[in-house]
């Protein structure tokens, strides 16, 4: 790794990081810049102090494909307790209801009846302790305050959600989630318990894939990330950005790409809107969209992006 100036470096990549407990994922872009002395540090996708697994953290140019990132369908595991509601709808808050719990609840087939009915779009109230503005505030802080705000319901879906196994004297279920961009899975916890007519929140999360990352194949820990940033070999634990990205991919001039030049279609079908990874040997160069005629540059990334296979 080389030193441009105060705060940049010549590392641009996508880095998954198997988040710990208690750390907040501004606490891992903070690890990861004072690891790498990378000022240009974000992520695609929040993960809340209690939860662990995958966050997928862009260093350096590579900042600029978290538009792309962040709207990737995401995996987790989690376990919903049963019996007590909380303020934030987790573990982290304070218990306001309980309630008696149905004794056919942690009978497998009950437990796969209500899952199966929670499939499909529908729209979701975030909860009031979310990162989500009204009138410019964050919500959590006006539940703080003790003003809790009124959230619009939000578009999701729940593409697959699996009983993995129940537990009668814990109250527990663990569910594996497969769901769309912006679901609260500690709202499908509370909104679970209120349909089993009890309540309940989330007392555990991991998230093991974001898109095409995921955890047991992508993921790093933080231990490893300082190492590897101590010996200079940062490089060799960025994912693939390309397949990250799921799209197709076109090989280009760079000089091309990097004056923001349309390029012509590619030979094989594109569909018109499409977005297109432009590469160049090792690197991710853009990503383009498919027009009628050619493609033009959403976002030209300067320098581009490490870890493709050459």
């Amino acid at each position: 790794m080389s030193r441009r100036g105060r705060g940049t470096t010549t590392l641009s990549g996508i880095l998954p990081i198997d988040k710990p407990a208690g750390m907040t994922s501004h606490d891992v872009v903070d690890a990861v810049r004072r690891a790498t002395g990378e000022g240009r540090i974000g992520h695609a996708g929040t993960l809340d102090p209690m939860a662990t697994g995958l966050l997928v953290v862009l260093v350096g140019p590579a900042t600029r494909l978290e538009p792309y990132l962040s709207g990737a369908e995401k995996d987790y595991d989690a376990r919903l307790a049963f019996g007590a509601s909380t303020d934030t709808d987790d573990a982290e808050g304070t218990i306001i209801e309980t309630a008696e719990v149905p004794s056919d609840l942690f009978s497998e087939q009950r437990a796969a009846e209500v899952l199966e009915g929670l499939l499909g779009a529908q729209h979701q109230i975030p909860p009031a302790y979310s990162a989500i503005k009204t009138g410019g505030t964050a919500a959590y802080k006006a539940a703080r305050a003790g003003a809790p705000p009124t959230l619009t319901p939000r578009a999701i879906t729940v593409h697959a959600a699996e009983l993995l196994r129940t537990d009668a004297d814990a109250r527990t279920w663990d569910v594996r989630f497969h769901v769309s961009k912006g679901t609260y899975v500690r709202a499908l916890a509370r909104d679970i318990g209120r349909a089993c007519g009890t309540v309940a929140h989330l007392s555990a999360l991991r998230r093991t894939a974001s898109g095409a990352l995921t955890l047991a194949e992508h993921a790093h820990t933080l231990e490893q990330v300082r190492a590897a940033a101590e010996d200079g070999r940062l490089g060799e634990l960025f994912a693939d950005p390309a397949a990250a990205l799921g799209l197709s991919v076109l090989d280009a001039e760079p000089a091309l790409v990097a004056a923001g030049r349309p390029l012509p279609l590619p030979e094989t079908a594109v569909q018109a809107g499409a977005l297109v990874a432009i590469v160049a040997g090792d690197r991710l160069l853009a990503v383009y969209r498919a027009g009628a005629e050619a493609l033009t540059p959403e976002a030209v990334i300067p320098g581009g992006v490490a870890g493709r296979a050459a």
